[in-house]
């Protein structure tokens, strides 16, 4: 019994052990290598996405050289910039006032303008503070009064204060001394009376045909333009005073009459300077370079200081502003040309080829290499900057006046009714006003 189950028990085994040799081993198969030859129905890899090409236009004026000196500019911010092409379309001044209002209420404006209404264009300005690289420079750098009537939406590129421009050689051939600081409005048309006598040439004295430059002799007198209310008051002392004064010059011929009173005004008295036959006339900073141009060596000039009256010695602060419309459709690209425009080195270039007072602050303290050898417009643009400090508050506030444009498009004309004898004094002022009031009105609707 024990026997059979020991032979059980070893042919049990002798089963297993053959049934173990029959089986067949599992073995793990090798990984399939991909191809070495990409398939033909494989998209080849998504190029990385390539900025559009983007065309900013840039309605531009110019009184000088400005436009000449700006393109080689944008030439250098476009090299730098190979995606962004700057159309620069100088215009006459007078598309700037009438045109460019139209052009952007139809929705056809520029990118970006030079202009010096500020208030008109305030509303319809972008914002650059949050679209600038480094918004802190720019608020830094400029004055605070100033961007906030462009809605920080753009940069005074320029600086300009008004002032008088004397003929210094008719005042040596008539053995006539120049007065300083501290000259009256009357001194001063009593002394180029008798060197135009002197030297035979037509005219003695004249002012620009525009309500800003008859501004700042009118706020010497005493005349307070701008009220408590932050409105406009014509009928000051000061005003009637000055009034009376460039009615007397032209009573007497002291003027040439076309500046003010032609059919189709001349506007300035600069042309009449230039040509030698008169001894002084009332402008600004913004016309040394062609001061300098046009009477070369025909004889000698200089700036002499604002005259004085009761309200002190001033000029009108001004100039104009590179600026960004609300309406275009590249902003990022419009405030990169900004800021190129901005930084010391552009700005001071741009100064000193258009011989222009520097608004920047930077600029101003490291000073300007104004590009001439001129020395009559070296001493020209030292005798304006001496003009600054003695800017009134008003005289610096009426530029930046959300509605100067209401006393700058209405007081020419209405003056130059009153210097022709259309209109008494009294009346030219009654109406002046009313317009001023009337254009305020409407632009508040």
């Amino acid at each position: 019994m024990y026997v059979k189950k020991i032979f059980a028990l070893f042919l049990l085994v002798a089963v297993l052990l053959s049934a173990c040799g029959t089986a067949t081993p599992v073995a793990t198969e090798a990984p399939v290598v991909a191809p070495t030859v990409a398939p033909t129905d494989v998209p080849a890899p998504t190029a990385a996405p390539t900025m559009e090409p983007v065309e900013l236009r840039f309605t531009y004026y110019a009184d000088g050289v400005e436009a000449d000196v700006m393109k080689p500019l944008l030439d250098k911010f476009m090299a730098e910039n190979p995606g962004i092409t700057v159309v620069l379309d100088v215009v006459p001044y007078k598309t700037i006032d009438e045109q460019l209002p139209v052009q952007l209420e139809s929705g056809t404006g520029p990118d970006l303008a030079r202009i010096t209404n500020f208030g008109a264009y305030k509303a319809k300005l972008l914002d650059l503070r949050p679209v600038l690289a480094d918004s802190a420079y720019y608020e830094a750098n400029f004055p605070a009064p100033i961007l906030e009537a462009l809605n920080y939406g753009g940069f005074p590129d320029t600086l300009t204060v008004t002032g008088p421009y004397v003929n210094k050689t008719l005042f040596d051939q008539a053995g006539e001394t120049l007065l300083g600081e501290g000259a009256t409005w009357q001194q001063w048309t009593e002394v180029t009376e008798k060197v135009a006598k002197a030297t035979g040439v037509q005219y003695a004295i004249a002012i620009d045909r525009t309500g800003h430059r008859f501004a700042g002799p009118a706020m010497s007198m005493g005349a307070t333009l701008i009220n408590a209310e932050n409105g406009f008051t014509v009928d000051t002392p000061g005003f009637r005073a000055y009034a009376e004064i460039v009615k007397g010059w032209h009573d007497k011929g002291l003027t040439p009459k076309e500046v003010w009173l032609g059919a189709e005004p001349v506007n300035s008295c600069i042309a009449a300077f230039k040509s030698g036959q008169l001894v002084m006339c009332m402008s600004g900073s913004w016309q040394i370079n062609g001061v300098a141009k046009d009477v070369a060596d025909a004889f000698d000039w200089v700036v002499v200081p604002n005259p004085t009256g009761e309200g002190g010695s001033t000029g009108i602060a001004g100039g104009s502003a590179v600026v960004v419309f609300a309406s275009s459709k590249h902003p990022q690209e419009a405030a990169k040309l900004v800021e190129f425009l901005i930084k010391a080195e552009n700005y001071s270039e741009f100064s000193a080829g258009t011989l222009s007072l520097p608004a920047n602050k930077e600029v101003a303290a490291k000073g300007v290499s104004f590009k001439t050898e001129n020395p009559f417009v070296l001493a020209a643009l030292s005798a304006y900057t001496t003009e600054v400090p003695k800017l009134k508050e008003q005289a610096v506030a009426l530029n930046v006046h959300p509605y100067a444009f209401a006393y700058y498009r209405n007081s020419a004309n209405r003056i130059a009714q009153y210097l022709s004898g259309e209109l008494k004094l009294d009346e030219m002022l009654v109406n002046l006003q009313q317009d001023i009031d009337k254009a305020i009105e409407e632009a508040k609707k």
